[in-house]
């Protein structure tokens, strides 16, 4: 048994929009009752600023369509069409707290449903019709158009995820090969187009002092409270000199102090730092960077 939220549950009984909009300006129709899936999505869009004022959904399918098609009415209502196209099937998914991975075809339906209705308000031809392409799974009438569109947005590596998303090749099986084909070609695509991911610069010198002085100030007050106070001397590399003052200099527990600003450091750096004290320095000492600017 499949594990539903209750935003899932709640929009499938209790489903938003489920009409056919009264003087509706955009009209999407995917799917098709013989594969089991059919979905019209009618919308009255505003024409002086392309604003979706009002949006309906009646759908044949489970009841993870019925969600889908009542979350994607909500959502759109009050976004343009741009901002509506902006949306993914993820985001549906994610609005209702997730679907199961077998169901997740019901929000790629949505998806596409809205597209096609976007496009009939703009007097477009809606290019994932599934005409051009290459027929791969007979059952659901899915092409390799959108098996490579899918794939491609949701990132997705193995039959199964196509299956979920999809449905093509969750009947008969007799597509589970040519899929395989597609699905390694748009990984070769991943592959080939893959930029490495640029390292992270280290923080800057000044960064870094901004980020240690934060530090201080945070544990300064406690060190006052005890007639005693901290500052930085220098900064080199991962090392961090400081000086204890007042009551704290030459106390018998000054080592746990450093040792604790030492654990906060590695902590804010967001990497090991080791603390060493030196002599108090007078006040006028400006702070010397090795490295970097004074």
């Amino acid at each position: 048994m499949w594990d539903y939220s209750e935003k899932v549950k709640d929009h499938f009984f209790s489903p938003r929009n489920a009409k056919a909009v009264e003087q509706a300006n955009a009209t999407g129709d995917v799917g098709s009752i013989s594969c089991g899936d059919a979905l019209r999505l009618t919308l009255k869009v505003n024409p002086d600023n392309d604003t979706i004022e009002q949006a309906g959904f009646q759908t044949f399918g489970c009841g993870s369509a019925i969600a889908s098609s009542s979350a994607l009415t909500e959502m759109v209502i009050g976004k343009t069409l741009d901002q509506a196209l902006a949306l993914t099937n993820q985001d549906i998914a994610d609005y209702l707290d997730g679907l199961p991975p077998e169901k997740m075809h019901c929000s790629v339906m949505g998806m596409e449903a809205l597209h096609a209705a976007i496009a009939d308000y703009r007097g477009e031809v809606f290019e994932d019709d599934h005409e051009e392409g290459d027929l791969i799974c007979k059952c659901f009438a899915i092409d390799d158009v959108m098996i490579k569109k899918v794939v491609s947005q949701n990132k997705l590596s193995t039959l199964e995820d196509v299956i979920h998303y999809t449905k093509a090749g969750g009947a008969c099986a007799a597509c589970h090969e040519k899929i395989e084909w597609v699905l390694e070609e748009c990984v070769a695509d991943y592959d080939s187009n893959a930029v490495a991911e640029p390292a992270e610069s280290p923080a800057s010198i000044v960064e870094r002092i901004h980020r240690i002085e934060a530090v201080l100030e945070e544990v300064r007050p406690q060190l006052q409270a005890d007639g005693g106070d901290v500052k930085l001397s220098d900064v080199e590399d991962d090392m961090v000199f400081l000086s204890l003052t007042g009551a704290c200099s030459g106390c018998g527990l000054s080592g746990a102090t450093l040792a604790m600003i030492e654990q906060k450091l590695s902590e804010a750096l967001g990497e090991p730092i080791t603390v060493y004290p030196v002599g108090a320095a007078p006040a006028s000492t400006p702070l010397q960077v090795v490295g970097g600017a004074s």
